[in-house]
């Protein structure tokens, strides 16, 4: 399977930035639906484009476990790489926007892939050298679970933070 991790990897990054793509418009394209609201972007804030990275890492990651029973950290990286993913896009959003002001449409199209890109490297590092053997792969799946949990409160009560802030109102 290790010869294989780079291939699954690159599999994972491909999935979450066309599911992520296709999740940044379907809420418009249900006519607004409530039942696509908790996955999809319903604005462009920034908090709305972290959702078009965690659903489709978390379907990718639960499709992956079927295959990766052999890795007891598995879960564990996965945290890691949805995190990572989380944390890279209101950074690199938030760094380009405040050195050079408002950022066109490709450039947040390439902050989400390079996101994606840098988190799927990091777990397949993790993965291959096997950094993360003494984890609690439990805790950590019900972590992403309950991240899942606050992106769906979120979408239906958002907080008076800037992140929520759609920034085309």
């Amino acid at each position: 399977m290790k010869k294989d991790l780079f291939l699954w990897q690159f599999g994972g990054f491909v999935f979450t930035v066309v599911l992520g793509t296709i999740l940044h418009f379907l809420y418009d394209l249900t006519n607004q639906s409530v039942l696509v609201a908790p996955f999809s972007a319903i604005n462009e804030s920034t908090f709305e484009h972290m959702k078009l990275m965690y659903f489709p890492m978390l379907i990718f990651s639960l499709i992956q476990s079927r295959f990766f029973k052999e890795y007891k950290s598995f879960w564990c990286v996965k945290l890691i790489g949805i995190l990572t993913g989380l944390a890279l896009i209101p950074a690199l959003f938030y760094t380009y926007n405040g050195a050079f002001g408002k950022s066109p449409d490709f450039i947040n199209i390439a902050i989400f892939f390079i996101a994606a890109a840098l988190a799927f490297l990091l777990e397949e590092y993790l993965l291959r050298n096997e950094k993360l053997n003494s984890c609690f792969s439990a805790s950590a799946f019900l972590v992403i679970l309950l991240i899942g949990g606050l992106f769906v409160l979120f979408t239906f009560a958002p907080q008076q933070l800037p992140i929520f802030k759609d920034p085309t109102i």
